[in-house]
């Protein structure tokens, strides 16, 4: 993958990031809500990965 195209999807991962995080500021939603569905979604991916 060419460095500029790896650059462009690190700085949309960023963007996309910071507007999930404005949008739930925005709206009211808690932080320890966002942080309570980020661990939640981790550990589930792990969890299908392992029986792998």
């Amino acid at each position: 993958m060419p460095l500029t195209h790896f650059l462009g999807l690190v700085a949309l991962v960023i963007l996309a990031a910071g507007a999930t995080l404005a949008l739930a500021v925005w709206s009211g939603l808690p932080l320890a809500a966002i942080a309570f569905a980020a661990l939640s979604a981790s550990l589930i991916l792990a969890w299908s990965r392992v029986g792998r």
